[in-house]
């Protein structure tokens, strides 16, 4: 098994940042585990060079409904960026929302390779990583 180098935790809720990167550790799946409460806070993050390199995580676990920068918001403005800040990165929808609109537009977007609601469980976790990196978990 190899780890993800990095994944990106967008949610404006801390209960449900804690409990997801608790998931991330006890699968011990991540070198790295960012975490950012809005989509501005993850924009900045992603498009700030750190050694010269921009921070390129490998997934990003996105809310929907959260103040300053939701979650449709931030993929516009994600979408928008060079490909180098952007690079290989798996955008999972991670969400309360009910609304199955909000599942069909999230999967409509090229971005998102999953659209799940919370809270975010260790099958559906392990789900995601089987499915979009085969052969490291």
């Amino acid at each position: 098994m190899s780890k993800l180098r990095q994944v990106l935790l967008v949610d404006d809720y801390e209960a449900d940042n804690f409990l997801n990167k608790m998931l991330f550790e006890e699968l011990d799946c991540a070198e790295h585990i960012e975490i950012a409460y809005d989509g501005t806070e993850a924009l900045t993050y992603l498009t700030t060079p750190v050694d010269g390199k921009h921070p390129q995580p490998e997934l990003i676990c996105l809310d929907i409904n959260m103040p300053i920068m939701n979650g449709w918001e931030f993929l516009e403005a994600y979408e928008a960026l060079p490909e180098e800040q952007r690079g290989g990165v798996i955008v999972m929808m991670l969400t309360t929302s009910q609304n199955p609109d909000d599942s069909k537009k999230a999967l409509s977007r090229q971005t998102v390779a999953a659209y799940t609601t919370k809270p975010l469980t260790r099958p559906i976790l392990e789900s995601v990583l089987q499915e979009h990196f085969p052969g490291r978990f």
